[in-house]
């Protein structure tokens, strides 16, 4: 039996109550026991509903939210995908860039290997043509020219019977003698003024060609010996020995410089590099000298070159 039903039994037993009064009491209270159990019966039924109704009511809440949990699940997952395709974009960039770089870097990688292969050329040609300047400095003795020396007499030989003097052929009777002439040599520097030829023999130097600023420089010095930029290209043709490690000729050419040129505005450095030379040649003594002296003849020298003498002081271990 439905709820609805119940209820209207109930009314319509309340309604007949109401219009028949007559009823004996033994009646009445059996009615009214009736009605008191169907009252209850309808209080468990109501709450019985209620129950429903409140079940109903959270499981449309909980509904609700899930469905909004999703939405914000929808939400959060478009940002994410945003946020991927920006990190996308950037990592296509970065791996152009990447190949730029290493594109530039192969591209670099063969112009030092060239140039490696370039100076490996040069330093060879320059070994070759300092080998060929030694033997052309190379004195040769002549046939006769050299100290008579006692070879032993030859037995055989007899010196008894020799003529007081010999005769000898006349000048006329010989054919036309040759002299031979020295070798002209070709001028290295531009026929300009002084400075101009002392930029172009210390140009040399610039570029590695050391042998040739070698002979540029000389030449230079040799016509402009009392010029004030002779003082600076003896420095320098002392240099070009130094750095092919001709100790020898560099400390000779420094000692030229240090005794001919002891104003010319490279004097401090010329006699800081004697004294190197000298202690690399193992005259530690003398080199060490030169190199304190430094500070005490030119005292007022540029700071760097005080600043050397100082620091090849201390790598020489020398005593002050």
């Amino acid at each position: 039996m439905s709820l609805f039903k119940k209820f209207f039994i109930i009314f319509f037993t309340l309604t007949i109550l109401s219009s028949h009064s007559i009823l004996k009491a033994e009646e009445e209270e059996v009615l009214i026991q009736a009605v008191s159990d169907q009252l209850q019966i309808l209080i468990k039924d109501l709450k019985t509903l209620e129950k429903a109704v409140y079940q109903k009511s959270d499981i449309a809440s909980s509904e609700s939210l899930s469905n909004d949990s999703s939405g914000l699940n929808e939400d959060i997952l478009t940002k994410h995908l945003l946020k991927l395709n920006e990190i996308e974009d950037q990592f296509r960039e970065l791996t152009n860039k990447f190949e730029e770089v290493n594109f530039k870097l192969d591209k670099l990688s063969t112009r030092v290997s060239k140039i490696q292969s370039d100076n490996q050329l040069r330093l060879t040609d320059l070994e070759n043509s300092n080998v060929e300047v030694k033997k052309k400095k190379v004195k040769k003795n002549l046939p006769g020219s050299s100290k008579p020396a006692d070879f032993g007499a030859n037995p055989g030989y007899s010196v008894s019977n020799l003529p007081e003097k010999q005769a000898t052929n006349s000048i006329e009777s010989a054919q036309t003698v040759i002299l031979e002439q020295p070798e002209k040599k070709e001028s290295l520097l531009p026929d300009k003024a002084p400075a101009e030829q002392y930029q172009f023999a210390v140009s040399f130097m610039k570029i590695g060609d050391y042998e040739t600023a070698e002979f540029a420089l000389k030449e230079f010095i040799e016509k402009n010996k009392d010029n004030d930029l002779a003082g600076s290209a003896q420095y320098w043709y002392g240099e070009t020995f130094r750095i092919r490690q001709l100790y020898s000729d560099a400390a000779t050419a420094y000692l030229d410089g240090y005794q001919n040129y002891p104003k010319s505005k490279k004097a401090p450095d010329n006699l800081l590099k004697l004294g190197i030379t000298m202690v690399q040649l193992g005259e530690k003594d003398q080199g060490c000298k030169m190199i304190l002296g430094v500070k005490k003849e030119y005292p007022k020298a540029k700071k760097s070159v005080l600043q050397k003498a100082q620091y090849e002081q201390k790598r020489f271990k020398c005593n002050s």
